[in-house]
């Protein structure tokens, strides 16, 4: 976090504060007094003449139409140092909102304590406005403070609090961590002193960023006598004092990436020996055991480590590392929502698609049962026609056999009868256009069976695609599984619609088949018919002769007498025949 940053916030607080009816403005004299206050706190100049040249345009309203940010940024933020008291400049913010904020709230800790609070706050809240702490810095700043206290972490607690916080946004503000710690909710057992001196110690840290601190014995560069001094850790350098007051300073002991830490035999009946070679100086420490001098010897060498990477102190850098593990689990979070976004799209497109060719399947079907109604009447037609010129044989025949029994017009009934053959070889052309049609009907069908078929496979190589995608998401997202069952749920629904959509089609493409057996069926009865006219025809035929002399030679003889055609007439016409029943079986 950079210093405009860190001001920034501090900054931010007083202004809301002076903000009394919450509107975002701020009068001109109330202004006036916080720049006034800043420049005194951070060491600059105060201008007052730019802040009226600022707000020139604007001397009746609460502010200006230019704002107040840019001139903060220009006359303060750009010119302010890291050489100031922040302390003091923390304090000065502090002052302007904590009456409007806690002054009626009954709390468990003192005003110096929810000061310490406030600015631990501000190091762990997020760089956005307005400013709020989110669950994951709440937990890591009570396990600190419960830590510090000497107690133990009690994880229930704090999931009640998760709870409290769900239903808000899982984020806190400034006087609610306040209220929260000063409610005395995780510091349950503890007392005031307790709490104010854990309060304290997380304060050095996070803030002062005083990494260890305690008392320990040195040695002096003057008079070589041992003195005990109160020792305080920081990245750069290490202070010591003469109590832990911190009252009295009596010297600093710099470090930097030249610096070097090492342990020292028991002498001058002093234990726990170590040295610290700094680039001026070099200080032999005694420790009070074998532990503390460890843990001293591990800090040390740890800011020179540091100072040798250009690192910050580790608890800046393992904020940074958890603000940006939650930027990355949050662009994570977007890119899954997109791309969910982009699977339900996908799949309302199918859907669609699906919906589309259904109804393009009903209507074929319902196409395809009105060419089945036409080809039923025609062939209702069709037989009642045949059973018209079956009666009309058996009355022909009935009279053919008066006339062959009078013998008085033969060449009359024989000329009549060529012209119904002539008729009947026309209906019989005509059974063959009906049985063509049927046979381009029957292919129709096979086609329209073929495409169901082929569209059936791709919509379900399209949905093993969708669940297949659908099962890797759900494998990638397995961390956020409880927060995306709902939407899982909706796909599955989805899915299953699409599913019963599959099994509608495949209902659909039986009774296409069946469709199909049928037209086929009425093929079969229709070929037979043709079969069983032609045979009609042939009897027929036989039953025709024309008047002339018998042969010597032998005839055939059939139910009427003897045949009215040779035996090279019949073979011919038998082998016709045969063909065209060879033809029809193929045709099936």
């Amino acid at each position: 976090m950079t210093l405009r940053d860190e001001l920034l916030k501090s900054i931010w607080h007083a202004f809301t504060a002076l903000d009394v009816d919450k509107s975002g403005k701020v009068s001109k004299s109330q202004l006036k007094v916080l720049s006034h206050n800043l420049c005194t706190v951070l060491g600059i100049p105060h201008d007052p003449v730019a802040l009226e040249e600022h707000f020139k345009d604007d001397d009746e309203g609460p502010v200006s139409n230019q704002g107040y940010m840019p001139y903060l940024n220009k006359f303060i933020l750009d010119k302010a140092k890291d050489n100031f008291d922040r302390q003091e400049f923390n304090k000065m913010c502090w002052t302007l909102c904590f009456r409007k904020n806690l002054g009626q709230k009954q709390l468990f800790i003192s005003n110096d304590d929810a000061f310490k609070i406030w600015c631990i706050f501000n190091f762990l809240s997020e760089d956005r406005y307005p400013l709020i702490i989110v669950t994951e810095e709440i937990e890591y700043f009570l396990r600190k403070l419960t830590e510090a206290m000497g107690g133990s972490w009690v994880e229930e607690r704090f999931e009640d609090l998760k709870l409290e916080l769900s239903s808000k946004q899982q984020c806190l503000n400034v006087w609610e961590l306040i209220t929260l710690v000063g409610s005395g909710q995780f510091s349950k057992g503890m007392d005031q002193q307790t709490l104010s001196m854990g309060i304290s110690e997380v304060y050095q840290e996070l803030i002062l960023d005083v990494l260890k601190q305690g008392y320990m014995m040195k040695k002096g560069h003057k008079r070589k006598n041992w003195t005990e001094r109160w020792f305080v850790l920081k990245p750069g350098f290490i202070s010591y004092y003469v109590g832990e007051d911190l009252a009295e300073k009596k010297g600093d002991i710099p470090l930097d990436g030249s610096c070097s830490v090492e342990s020292l035999q028991d002498k001058e009946g002093k234990k726990c020996l170590f040295l610290i070679k700094s680039s001026q100086k070099s200080f032999e420490i005694s420790a009070s055991d074998k532990k503390k001098k460890q843990e001293w010897i591990q800090a040390i060498q740890m800011c020179v480590n540091l100072l040798r990477q250009s690192r910050p102190a580790p608890h800046h850098e393992a904020r940074q590392k958890r603000r940006d593990l939650r930027l990355r689990q949050q662009a994570e979070q977007e890119e899954l929502e997109l791309r969910m976004r982009e699977l339900q799209t996908a799949n309302e497109a199918k859907q669609s698609e699906l919906e589309n060719m259904r109804k393009a399947l009903e209507e074929a079907a319902a196409k395809a049962a009105e060419e089945e109604k036409k080809r039923l009447l025609t062939h209702t037609e069709l037989q009642d026609r045949y059973r018209t010129e079956l009666e009309r044989e058996k009355m022909v025949r009935q009279q053919m056999e008066e006339q062959v029994a009078q013998k008085s017009s033969e060449l009359e009934q024989y000329l009549q009868r060529v012209q119904e053959l002539e008729d009947m070889y026309h209906k019989l052309e005509e059974a063959l256009e009906e049985e063509r049609r049927a046979r381009q009907d029957e292919e129709t069908v096979r086609k329209l069976q073929a495409r169901l078929l082929e569209e059936e496979a791709e919509k379900r190589a399209e949905l093993e695609q969708i669940h297949l995608r659908q099962q890797r998401a759900i494998s990638e997202t397995e961390a956020e599984k409880q927060e995306l069952e709902k939407e899982r749920r909706a796909k599955e629904s989805a899915l299953q619609a699409a599913m019963k959509q599959l099994e509608e089609l495949e209902q659909e493409r039986q009774g296409a088949l069946e469709q199909y057996q049928t037209v086929m069926k009425k093929l079969e009865d229709a070929t037979n018919n043709t079969k069983s006219w032609k045979h009609k025809v042939a009897q027929h035929e036989g039953m025709l002769r024309l008047i002339q002399p018998g042969s010597k030679g032998p005839q055939k003889i059939t139910n009427w007498g003897p045949a009215a055609f040779s035996d090279v007439e019949l073979n011919l016409r038998e082998k016709q025949w045969q063909e065209m029943k060879n033809q029809a079986a193929q045709a099936q």
